[in-house]
């Protein structure tokens, strides 16, 4: 008589927007870790939101051997966090699983319902998310909340950088797991073909912001800052321009009163191989941040960076990628003018990117999570 198979670890992830998706850093984190959960032999469930943007938004049942479960959610963006995290949690009470696994602050606020059902939980706090300048009173009060549940009632709590670490044994007396997001090398040899023809765009021609069109992300000072250096360079903004955005139009008005600013919207697929490999340099001017994924993938690509000088930031670049002072747009209109003149030429040398890499191995960060999520076995 055969011997049948040991029934498979079983995980779900709670948290992300959608997957695949590149609407945000957490959302590649989540794709990328759940594909090498599967590789390793572990059942994983995706809990998905249903509505993009307000409207219907077809998604797949599987990808990568991950099953996609969709959760609805209100087309209000305050509430549909709120809605879909609670939806999603009481879902995954009758799922039978050995561990859910719940990303960002936000949905934590549920994390004591599995807890109280005894599933074994693991929380990933991508970043104090209730610092961010675009939440309200309701949302501020909701994400400290998932904050205290995290710390309160995740069996392990993972955070993204030294700073976050710091934070919470302050705060909360809480001991964290520091499991960075990871990065894969990418090839960088994609020549200037679809950014040429839609965008007039060529190589080392331009100085790249990829990231979201939010406040905390600093394209302002950029903007600023790019408007008093005297080059022939662009600037290309990638990112999302959902009409009615209050920050959003601020910075589609800045844009067109400077001829050399270019706004692409969102990018994925071919054209962002392209805006990466053929940038002269990236540039985050972020105030806050958790780990930064478009960060790390500048890097993977081989890009050159200049960013913010916030903890997160210098984390990831260290001594090998210039910086300046956050929120300073002079200071990053003199380090801009520079870099532009030759002056930081030791930010091309190839070891730098490779030390850069060896710290963020998705690999050995997958090996780290699912050693986690078997602990309450």
């Amino acid at each position: 008589m055969m011997r049948k198979d040991k029934k498979r670890f079983k995980v779900a992830m709670i948290g992300h927007k959608r997957v695949p998706s590149r609407e945000g850093g957490i959302e590649v984190v989540v794709e990328e870790l759940s594909v090498r959960m599967v590789e390793r032999g572990l059942k994983v469930d995706v809990y998905n939101r249903k509505d993009r943007f307000g409207k219907a938004y077809k998604q797949p049942r599987e990808y990568k051997g991950i099953r996609i479960i969709q959760i609805p959610t209100f087309k209000v963006s305050a509430l549909n966090a709120f809605v879909y995290s609670v939806l999603a949690s009481f879902r995954a009470l009758f799922g039978g699983y050995d561990c859910i696994h719940y990303h960002a602050e936000g949905p934590c606020a549920m994390m004591w319902l599995p807890k109280l059902f005894g599933i074994h939980t693991v929380a990933t706090i991508h970043g104090l998310d209730w610092q961010r300048a675009k939440w309200g009173g309701f949302s501020t009060k909701y994400l400290k909340l998932g904050e205290k549940c995290a710390s309160k009632y995740a069996d392990e709590l993972i955070v993204l950088s030294n700073n976050n670490q710091k934070y919470f044994k302050e705060t909360y007396g809480r001991d964290t797991h520091l499991i960075p997001n990871g990065i894969v090398k990418k090839n960088a040899d994609y020549p200037a073909r679809d950014i040429s023809e839609i965008f007039g765009l060529q190589k080392d021609g331009y100085i790249l912001f990829l990231a979201r069109i939010v406040p905390e992300k600093g394209l302002h000072y950029l903007i600023e800052a790019f408007k008093a250096v005297e080059t022939n360079k662009k600037l290309v903004i990638a990112g999302d321009l959902t009409p009615g955005n209050e920050y959003v139009e601020k910075i589609k008005k800045m844009a067109s009163e400077d001829e050399r600013i270019i706004l692409t919207g969102f990018v994925q697929g071919r054209l962002l191989d392209e805006l990466f490999s053929n940038c002269y340099i990236y540039v985050l001017p972020s105030d806050i941040e958790g780990l930064a994924m478009s960060l790390l993938e500048s890097v993977s690509y081989g890009v050159p960076c200049l960013v913010s000088d916030i903890p997160e930031n210098m984390e990831v670049v260290g001594e090998y990628m210039p910086s300046f002072k956050h929120g300073d747009i002079q200071d990053l209109s003199v380090k801009l003018d520079k870099i532009l003149k030759g002056e930081y030429s030791d930010i091309w040398k190839k070891e730098n990117f490779e030390t850069i890499l060896k710290k963020y191995d998705w690999e050995k960060i997958a090996d780290q999570t699912t050693a986690l999520y078997k602990k309450g076995k």
